[in-house]
């Protein structure tokens, strides 16, 4: 079964399977650090290929005290998101639509399932997470059921499949799923390249501005 886990991480050029050890320092963590004003939630991301159905890598986000993404041996990295061992801090909106289009491409989509929990239960699996340590290559679908199976036994056992821990994951009561699909070039290194943080905070500072503006005309008006 590794073997096959391991030739079909060979065989696609996603995420997942190219981990490496990262340690960021506690000021550039600090800084990054974003908590979502939204419910307490899992949300768990599974990449498949369009043609055979597949699954090519697993990641998780976790919002507790903060927003983070653990993307065992995964590839998505930017300068402005520190990392530590596959969590990645700073999980921002825009960064979470980054996320998804950089996995969703001609080749592949991403199955998201959703599941509000606890803050306890969302801190449990943060923990879990930050401590696991830097994920071997080909067990991003191994590490994140690992983590799942601890705080979900009765529903998640560890699994080298992706697909398989989608499948186990829908079997939690009040999961919700949706498709993202993108019919953009496999080449999926565009998507970081172009992605400006400091343009898009710009960008929302200018329309944050000119709704307050347009609310206090009408307010005097």
């Amino acid at each position: 079964m590794r073997g096959w886990v391991l030739a079909l991480c060979a065989a696609v050029s996603l995420a997942g399977c190219t981990g490496q050890s990262v340690w960021a320092p506690d000021d550039a963590v600090q800084r990054a650090a974003y908590r979502h004003d939204g419910p307490t939630r899992l949300t768990l991301y599974t990449m498949i290929n369009n043609r055979t159905g597949a699954g090519a890598h697993s990641s998780l986000m976790i919002n507790g005290s903060q927003r983070v993404i653990f993307d065992p041996a995964g590839s998505f990295k930017h300068e402005t998101l520190p990392e530590r061992n596959d969590v990645v801090y700073g999980i921002t909106p825009p960064v979470e639509d980054v996320y998804t289009r950089y996995h969703a491409r001609e080749s592949y989509h991403v199955q998201v399932q959703k599941l509000d929990v606890s803050p306890q239960t969302a801190e449990r699996v943060m923990q879990l997470a930050q401590s696991y340590g830097a994920v071997p290559p080909a067990q991003c679908a191994r590490s994140t059921s690992t983590i799942l199976s601890q705080v979900f036994p009765q529903n998640v056992s560890a699994t080298w499949s992706p697909v398989k821990l989608a499948e186990q994951f829908a079997t939690l009561p009040n999961v919700s799923e949706q498709r993202l699909r993108e019919y953009d070039s496999d080449d999926n290194s565009k998507v970081l390249e172009e992605w400006d943080p400091t343009r898009y905070a710009q960008n929302r500072k200018a329309a944050a501005e000119q709704d307050t503006a347009v609310a206090k005309q009408a307010t005097d008006g």
